[in-house]
């Protein structure tokens, strides 16, 4: 029966007055007794008949099993009626005792539609004493119902209920937004004795976020101080979950700090893309049945919609390359039309760079922002807080002394060889280098392809094999079954363009594959297997109940590509290489594959296609030059082919297109043309996309940019500074940079003392939280006129410092920066955003 059709019947049975704003008894508010009534007894049975009339249906085809197949339809008929005049009579008899139920409607809501039932069940004790059981069940089902259109209609008339049940919802829903997010995996802490998750608090690493295009830096968690609607970018790994569950946890628990204090109070919705079904974004009221939350149906009717209504919502939607590249245009119009509809409320939006495009939601006023790579000194702080959280669980002297050493061992690796500096570029890699330096005492293997083969012999290995003396489950496999297992659920993921699959599907998968993996077919069914892996190999998880994903799409992607070398499917990837979600699935297939099937597959990226969009090939080729660092062994005459085909798409004509270029990564180096011809429209695009790759090989090429005039080649190539050796950039790019109507950024005290012995400059901007201690001897006092402290101040609002620079005549601060006191006389204050 429609809902709203129920909603009708059920507002029959009650007044229209009444007191709102106190708990109020439901026998006061039936329609059927008192001064106000509106209803007789007489009413009861035909709203109870209209109710029944719902399922009558239901009761013809049960009542045609029962009887015997030599009664004519007639008498099927009869006995249909009968069942149902008997249901009415029930549910009538039930509706009646709404009137001697002693709840009021606050205690009613908080009980819930099952409960309440049972409420009126015992209330009613001679309701369904004729039925038989069949009809006794279909009763209470419809009992239970009317009971839930009944606490609705409770809820909306009431603003004392509506507000007493949200508040007690909101606070039960608050600690479990708390308990499912506030912890991280950190990879191979301890393999034989630690937990697969940390406390988010002790594992969390602050990131920074920078405004696409350039500009200071700031804490990735503070993306939303002073923002209502943030579009966040980060590669694969890069931090963007784990700030989502940052975001969610503080405000669920009133922990902010001052910068972020216009998000306290409000309601954090958890959006992972990939829950969302093929229908789209769902409406705010299917909110958490969209994410499989436990309690959804505990959520008071109308809940969410008065959450955004009011404006309390934090709406955090993570993974917009997860939705199928189809989909993400109707997720683009949501995006659109949802906060035009819920003015106030704070959006935060997540994505792969690579799968929307330049100010896709620019037009809804979305602030574009990046995760920045992490820094030198975000790479040492994660390596020291790794080895700290894998030493709470080491008590033998000596074991904490090699612990140590391979710390240090490890910092100095990092530092020293380009290769893993590459690699050690967001938290998921860092994690990875860090475990796997530990289980292998020392050695770290080269190269993305040998990373990730150490990491799953290391965690379908090593994991099983440390954590239990005996087979777990009764289940031994050995890693190569546990590969070829997973990476039919990676395959069926790329094929259906998911990053997370149903339970039974999962299951059903591995049943179809079980008889060709023997070692796997004799340990157990699907059922069994699919448990194993999901317990013993640390690469699954459920995160909600019926579903399973990968512990990180990197990993997916990794044995998708395995499974794709493995079945030669090289015509299939090239399909499908103009789609961006593909894109690190290809590239470590090239990794993986044989010299002729790299050959194979590149050739395929390069060959024209027929009815191919302009755009689609472009991207292909573009790819294609990707690729070629990741393969080890290759023909030279079709790496000269790539190289041929590639070398004007290298021309940037816009912003857009030269910071596109920077996924690809340094190859694209050995093919940028010769700056020193170009106008200085075109040396602006060439430095944003050389600065777009953070590999030291870029200074070789941006040392031909550093003697332009031009402003924005020079504000481009200053910017970038934090992403280099510092020493060897500031001598060879800082340096050489003409100081005019320049800021110099700042974001460590390594790069404050590199720019000191460079004799200072005019105008300096300090990105990173150095101390007025750290800035008075590092800043050149005769030379300083300008200075810009882009980050929060937090206590340090004193700024009587600043007296020791006698040329300084403007600060600029932050606009998180209040309340400062003892800036010099003379000094003009500008404030950001003011």
């Amino acid at each position: 029966m429609d809902p709203a059709a129920i909603d009708t019947l059920v507002h029959e049975l009650f007044v229209a007055n009444g007191p709102v704003d106190r708990p109020v008894r439901i026998a006061s508010l039936v329609a059927f007794q008192g001064d106000h009534r509106t209803l007789t007894e007489r009413d009861l049975p035909r709203i109870a008949a209209a109710l029944v009339e719902g399922v009558s249906e239901e009761i013809s085809e049960e009542v045609a099993e029962e009887i015997s197949e030599d009664v004519s339809e007639e008498v099927a008929e009869e006995v249909a009626d009968q069942a149902r005049s008997a249901l009415t009579d029930a549910l009538a008899r039930t509706l009646h005792a709404l009137g001697t139920v002693d709840l009021d409607d606050l205690r009613a809501v908080r009980l819930g539609p099952e409960a309440f039932a049972r409420h009126l069940a015992i209330a009613a004790p001679d309701a369904d004493e004729e039925l038989d059981p069949a009809n006794a069940h279909t009763h209470a089902a419809l009992r239970e119902t009317t009971c839930a259109h009944i606490l609705r209609f409770l809820v909306r008339r009431s603003p004392f209920v509506t507000a007493a049940e949200d508040a007690a919802f909101e606070q039960r829903y608050a600690q479990d937004i708390i308990a499912a997010h506030d912890h991280l995996t950190i990879y191979g802490i301890d393999l034989a004795h630690s937990p697969d998750s940390w406390p988010l608090d002790a594992a969390y690493l602050s990131l920074e976020t920078e405004a696409d295009g350039g500009g200071p830096s700031a804490p990735a968690e503070q993306a939303l101080a002073g923002r209502e609607r943030v579009l966040l970018w980060g590669v694969a790994g890069s931090g963007k979950t784990t700030l989502v569950q940052r975001l969610a946890v503080s405000v669920a628990r009133g922990d902010l700090p001052a910068p972020l204090a216009g998000l306290r109070g409000r309601v954090p919705f958890v959006l992972p893309v990939r829950r969302f079904r093929r229908d789209g974004f769902p409406e705010p009221d299917a909110f958490l049945a969209a994410v499989r939350y436990p309690r959804t149906a505990a959520q008071p009717p109308g809940w969410a919609e008065r959450v955004l209504s009011h404006g309390r919502g934090l709406l955090l939607v993570d993974g917009v390359d997860e939705a199928p590249e189809g989909e993400r245009e109707r997720l683009r119009e949501a995006l659109r039309e949802l906060p035009a509809r819920y003015p106030g409320n704070v959006w935060l939006v997540t994505s792969r760079p690579s799968a929307v495009r330049e100010n896709w939601l620019a037009s809804e006023r979305f602030t574009e922002l990046k995760l920045s790579p992490l820094s030198r000194e975000g790479v040492t702080a994660f390596i020291r807080r790794w080895h700290a959280a894998a030493r709470q669980d080491i008590t033998d002297r000596a074991d904490l002394d090699r612990l140590s050493g391979y710390e240090e061992t490890l910092l100095d690796a990092v530092r020293i060889t380009r290769d893993l500096g590459r690699l050690a570029t967001n938290p998921l890699m860092c994690g990875l280098l860090c475990a796997l330096h530990r289980d292998r005492r020392g050695y770290l293997p080269r190269g993305r392809k040998a990373l990730y083969d150490a990491a799953l012999s290391m965690l379908l290995e090593r994991r099983d094999r440390e954590r239990a003396m005996l087979p777990p489950e009764g289940i031994d496999l050995p890693q190569e079954p546990k590969i070829q297992l997973l990476q039919k659920l990676a395959h069926w993921m790329l094929v259906d363009g998911r990053s997370e699959m149903d339970r039974t599907t999962a299951v059903e998968t591995l049943g179809r594959h079980l008889p060709a993996i023997p070692d796997a077919a004799r340990q157990g069914g699907p059922e069994e297997i699919y448990r194993h892996l999901l317990n013993r190999t640390g690469l699954l998880r459920e995160p909600t109940p019926g579903s399973v994903d990968f512990v990180h799409r990197t990993f997916q992607d990794y044995l998708s590509a395995r499974a794709v070398v493995e079945r030669h499917d090289f015509d299939f990837l090239i399909d499908h290489a103009h789609l961006d979600d593909w894109e690190e699935v290809i590239r470590m297939s090239v990794a993986l594959a044989r010299p002729d099937e790299c050959g194979y597959l590149l050739e395929g990226l390069l060959a024209a296609r027929k009815d191919a969009r302009p755009v689609h090939a472009r991207h292909r080729k573009l790819l294609a030059a990707a690729c070629l660092e990741h393969a080890t062994e290759l023909d030279p005459e079709v790496r000269s082919r790539v190289h041929r085909y590639t070398r004007d798409l290298v021309r940037p004509t816009s912003l857009e297109a030269a910071r596109a270029l920077g996924w690809i990564g340094p190859i694209v180096l050995e093919m940028l043309p010769d700056p020193s011809g170009v106008s200085d429209e075109e040396a602006h695009r060439l430095a944003v996309t050389a600065t777009s790759i953070a590999d030291d090989r870029a200074i070789d090429y941006l040392v031909r940019l550093r003697d332009r005039a031009s402003w924005a080649v020079r504000a481009q190539l200053a910017g970038a500074w934090r992403r280099y050796d510092t020493d060897r950039y500031a001598e060879e790019i800082i340096g050489h940079l003409d100081e005019r109507e320049l800021d110099f950024p700042v974001s460590d005290l390594e790069e404050l003392r590199a720019l000191r012995r460079l004799g200072g400059r005019p105008c300096v901007q300090i990105a990173g939280a150095l101390t007025p201690e750290q800035l008075a001897e590092g800043l050149v006092a005769e030379r300083l006129t300008e200075l810009w402290l882009a980050y929060d101040l937090g206590a340090d609002l004193d700024l009587s410092w600043l007296s020791a620079f006698p040329r300084l005549h403007t600060l600029r601060l932050s606009h998180r920066n209040t309340g400062v006191t003892g800036v010099p006389e003379g000094v003009q204050v500008i404030v950001a955003g003011a």
